[in-house]
């Protein structure tokens, strides 16, 4: 297929798709919603923004006070020679923004002969250490170690401006990733320009700082991320590791290639080296020692080039050509590398398909590959981007991310793996697919089988029209799956049921991800009842209309003092009307962290009368030991047994004598909770989807 023809076919699938669509919801969720989704879908994204970069005022000096610990969890470690009004920026930045951790801070002076020697002794909380002389960078950072207190320490170039928030980012991606050996800051200049997000070595030890100049918001540079070196101006390192490694080699006295050599060494100890750009620090390159390599320090960083070649000779042979262009596909090279296309970045907070979403990727990454994320829609989506972005992976957004056509055109042969997420999604992209990444497996992830849930609600609400709907669904959906080499369904249900549309499916089952979390209140200390559901899903709304409007008032009957939280996103004014003519209920609309409501609450209800595959809010519960009362539709597919591991009731009177039953019976709850979290475990939980991802995605 021709590029032009592929992107022509993206556009046209993507526009029927949306209009499709737009009808169905039309007929589901009334016009107001209908245009807010279109809307959604078409609006102009503007560029994501980081907060301004803190500058302090140059100002007269007088005495001020620096964080101070007696039992420091990190030590910083500033060097200094001269140039004292650049350590007064610096330290001034870290009294403005002092970190939450336990610190203390080291200005080593290496023979200073300005202002440094008066001014230091004022800063109150200051460790200020006078070498005997002037030794070097390299030998005043080492001075300066062993002189420390904390368990881990950071140097940092007193040309250095710390943002807030940057040691705190350093210091968590030791306790995210206990492989971390050592993890160096994004580097800006004083315009915000990227000047290093981490460094490339190649095979003759010659560097290149990777972004230098680029936009710091470039998705390029901006995850957590392997490196080949960090630069000695903000890295952190476990102190014993420093002395484990024998701090920086005084063989390339007095500065240049030792960071690099560091990184080395602890890469060759087994451990990684990491940039981290949730941590910034503006960089004024050169104040020290200039950039000409011709004279002065500076000759010393073409010297030590050899110097270090010689040394990792061997590691050598494994880095990039000299003359190679780093790009992600360069710097991943020997990883396997997933592409996930979605309209949107997961937001595991708001609903079961984002949770399953995000842990799939953590899986991913665990397992050693390296995702990237696309979202259609091209939208930065803040927390949840960035939390994609702490796990290490790349995603893409405007306004770097222009068109999809354009950076699959780009990006597409890099790729073993690709995974479409919704039928819809996949009908708009394989033709790019084909024509841009044809040496990838074409993986389709339904969520659930939306024709399956269309039908069925459709046919609760006896509508003709919302049944064309499903076939249509029905039709695109099971062309997606044949034009695909693999389809992940959620639920043993579905792929019985695709036994029989679509019998020559290649299918694979990868079904709700959940960890089984420590348990909350045992059933004396519990009250009330939940259901959390984000309501942007039509089986939603239809359950609490049905729950609200008919079944609590027959529960509160008998239990009068219960109380009923409903929890979701996006909650219909009709439904909020509904609630105010039942005593006992309260919605909540979206709760961040809904874990208290899952510890304290005693029973959790899933009154589903339609839908497709797997139900998080049941897994979510059950992970924590809350039971669940459910229907039918609610329970299909989850491996559960009326009685034994749920209660399970689809009519009105009966669904209210489960709840009242099991709210004032603890032995009956104590044997749901127990049973419902064996449940998740065995089937719902990362270690029993192991083989499967594995299988699918990385071999």
């Amino acid at each position: 297929m021709s590029m032009s023809l592929a992107h022509a076919r993206y556009f046209l699938n993507r526009m029927v798709g949306l209009f499709h669509r737009s009808l169905a919801s039309l007929r589901s969720r009334g016009l107001r919603a209908t245009l807010q989704r279109i809307r959604v879908h078409t609006q102009t994204l503007p560029p994501p923004r980081r907060a301004p970069l803190y500058l302090p005022q140059a100002a007269p000096f007088a005495p001020f006070r620096v964080p101070s610990s007696a039992t420091p969890v990190v030590s910083i470690i500033i060097p200094v020679y001269n140039e004292a009004a650049h350590t007064l920026a610096c330290l001034r930045a870290l009294a403005a923004h002092p970190p939450q951790v336990p610190c203390e801070i080291l200005v080593v002076d290496d023979g200073s002969s300005d202002q440094t020697a008066a001014w230091m002794p004022q800063v109150q909380g200051l460790r200020y250490e006078v070498r005997e002389r002037n030794g070097g960078f390299i030998e005043a950072c080492n001075e300066g170690v062993a002189r420390s207190h904390g368990r881990y320490v950071v140097l940092l170039n007193n040309d250095t401006v710390p943002q807030p928030g940057w040691l705190d980012a350093l210091l968590d991606t030791f306790t995210q990733l206990p492989q971390a050996g050592l993890v160096g800051a994004q580097l800006l200049y004083p315009d915000g320009r990227l000047q290093e997000a981490g460094g490339v070595i190649f095979q003759d030890g010659s560097g290149w700082s990777y972004g230098r100049f680029e936009s710091a918001e470039d998705p390029r540079y901006s995850a957590l991320r392997d490196t080949d070196y960090c630069s000695g101006a903000a890295l952190m390192i476990p102190r014993a590791l420093w002395d484990a490694l024998g701090g920086f080699d005084t063989r390339y006295r007095p500065a240049y290639y030792e960071d690099t050599d560091l990184a080395f060494k602890v890469r060759a100890a087994g451990h990684r080296v990491l940039v981290q750009p949730a941590s910034r620090v503006v960089h004024d390159e050169g104040t020290s020692n200039g950039t000409d390599t011709g004279s002065g320090v500076k000759a010393y960083q073409v010297r030590n080039q050899a110097v270090f070649a010689e040394k990792w000779a061997q590691a050598l042979r494994s880095q990039p050509p000299v003359g190679s262009v780093p790009s992600p596909a360069l710097l991943h090279r020997q990883q396997r590398q997933v592409l996930i296309l979605d309209e949107e970045v997961p937001q595991p907070d708001r609903d079961s398909a984002s949770l399953r979403q995000y842990n799939l990727i953590r899986m991913l990454v665990d397992g050693g590959a390296h995702v990237v994320f696309v979202p259609t829609r091209r939208e930065h989506a803040g927390a949840p981007t960035e939390a994609l972005q702490q796990l290490g992976v790349e995603v893409w957004y405007a306004p770097f991310l222009q068109g999809i056509g354009a950076w699959l055109r780009a990006h597409g042969p890099r790729f073993a793996v690709v995974m479409m997420v919704r039928h819809h999604v996949a009908s708009e992209c394989l033709p790019l697919l084909r024509t841009y990444a044809p040496q990838a497996r074409t993986v389709f992830d339904t969520v659930d089988l939306h024709y399956l849930r269309e039908r069925r609600g459709a046919e609760l609400a006896g509508n003709a029209g919302l049944l064309r709907d499903a076939e249509r669904t029905r039709v695109r959906e099971l062309a997606v799956m044949a034009a695909t080499d693999i389809t992940v369904l959620v639920s043993a249900a579905e792929r019985e049921q695709l036994r029989i549309d679509a019998p020559g499916v290649t299918v694979e089952l990868i079904s709700n991800l959940h960890e089984v979390a420590a348990g909350g209140e045992a059933w004396a200390n519990r009250h009330d009842l939940v259901f959390v559901g984000g309501f942007r899903h039509p089986p939603n709304v239809d359950a609490m209309q049905w729950f609200i409007g008919e079944v609590f008032a027959r529960i509160r009957a008998q239990l009068p003092d219960v109380r009923f939280h409903c929890i979701g996103a996006e909650v219909p004014e009709a439904l909020r009307a509904l609630a105010a003519t039942q005593p006992g209920v309260e919605i909540h609309g979206f709760v961040p962290v809904v874990t208290p409501y899952m510890d304290q609450v005693r029973i959790a209800v899933a009154p589903l009368r339609f839908g497709a595959g797997v139900k998080g809010k049941i897994n979510l519960s059950m992970a924590h030991g809350q039971p669940v009362v459910a229907t039918t539709c609610a329970v299909e597919g989850m491996h559960l047994q009326d009685g034994q591991d749920v209660l399970v009731a689809d009519e009105a009177e009966a669904f209210a004598a489960a709840v009242v039953r099991l709210y004032q019976d603890p032995v009956l709850w104590q044997r749901l909770s127990s049973a419902g979290r064996r449940n998740v475990a065995d089937h719902f939980s990362l270690d029993a989807a192991r083989d499967t991802v594995q299988r699918v995605f990385l071999r």
